[in-house]
């Protein structure tokens, strides 16, 4: 099982996304997440096949597909973090963080 830790920022929410292979090419993917639309997509997600549209283009993925359908904020890291924790899970990719550092400067 590959589990990753989301934190997303402003909205205060930590997740935490678990993927475990089940099949050839299936992938059972769990949200747990105080985030109401987070857990609304935990229930829609379930079970994948990571052959057909997880690898896409985002505008073919299955996964922002599903985040459009539940998540109102186009920010969240949350579906990015999805498809990391598939592509660990499955082998295509080594388990290594990803971060996003952000800073304002007053000019």
């Amino acid at each position: 099982m590959t589990k990753v830790k989301v934190f997303a920022g402003a909205c205060g929410f930590t997740s935490v996304i678990q993927v475990q292979s089940v099949g050839q090419t299936t992938v059972k993917v769990r949200i747990i997440s105080a985030c109401t639309m987070l857990r609304s997509m935990d229930k829609a997600i379930d079970e994948l096949d990571w052959k057909k549209g997880i690898f896409n283009k985002i505008p073919e993925s299955v996964i922002y597909r599903l985040a459009g359908e539940h998540i109102k904020h186009t920010d969240c890291p949350v579906p990015c973090a999805i498809i990391k924790a598939i592509q660990v899970e499955i082998g295509a990719e080594v388990p290594k963080d990803v971060k996003i550092q952000i800073q304002k400067f007053n000019t």
